[in-house]
């Protein structure tokens, strides 16, 4: 494939939970993989977050992770670093959805304070997917796909097969305290159809048409892989 085709990762700008000063940010393993299956495909990967700038990535997950070796070469890679450290605001990229062939939304606990209703991350998604091209999410970036419309006015998500972070996992790390709301339950009130895994932190990765979703930070590499196997089946 040509290396000129591009995947907007849209990353959070939140950098603590709401009102509590816990800190979050991205989850470096759902970032980590999709950059290391996605390259290594060929594409070309292309930040971007509300505020733009800084991306923060939750300590958590970095602590978590530390012998993740696709980890540890992600947060080494200062090319990749650099463009994480200044992201464009998605904003930007509205009406320049035709140089990308997919939109892709990491986890970590960020987004359910600032993509679920961030206009330019909204009007990205629904002018990437009414071209005809691949969404996807992972864990808690499903949220950012939770109001998405269609030309109809149709949510984007209603009817479809989706996976994303399960109460039962939230619960399990104390963090539903320091949510907004139930992930899960955002999902099945949009009319999505909600699938996990049959053990909580297995691998579950769901892919409808266009539509990619991956549950947690398991599920990452298998997601991408799927993100992938997605845009070849389109012809994107």
């Amino acid at each position: 494939m040509s290396a000129s085709k591009k995947i907007l990762i849209v990353l959070t700008s939140a950098t603590k939970c709401g009102h509590h000063d816990r800190p979050t940010g991205f989850y470096a393993e759902e970032v980590a993989e999709p950059v290391a299956v996605l390259t290594k495909h060929g594409y070309e990967v292309v930040f971007a977050s509300p505020k733009g700038g800084q991306a923060h990535v939750d300590a958590y997950s970095v602590e978590s992770t530390k012998d993740n070796q696709v980890v540890v070469a992600f947060l080494n890679n200062k090319a990749v670093q650099d463009k994480i450290s200044n992201t464009h605001k998605v904003s930007e990229f509205v009406g320049r959805e035709s140089e990308f062939v997919a939109v892709l939304y990491p986890g970590g606990h960020g987004p359910m304070f600032d993509l679920e209703h961030d206009e330019g991350a909204l009007k990205v998604t629904e002018n990437l997917y009414n071209s005809g091209k691949v969404v996807s999410a992972v864990c808690h970036g499903v949220i950012a796909l939770t109001d998405v419309k269609l030309p109809d006015g149709t949510n984007l998500i209603k009817g479809k097969n989706v996976t994303a972070f399960s109460d039962h996992e939230e619960e399990a790390v104390n963090m539903h305290i320091y949510m907004p709301k139930s992930l899960e339950l955002k999902v099945k009130e949009v009319g999505g159809h909600f699938h996990k895994a049959d053990q909580a932190w297995g691998v579950k990765v769901v892919t409808d048409g266009r539509i990619v979703t991956g549950q947690n930070p398991a599920s990452a590499h298998d997601f991408a892989e799927a993100v992938h196997a997605a845009i070849v089946a389109h012809k994107l």
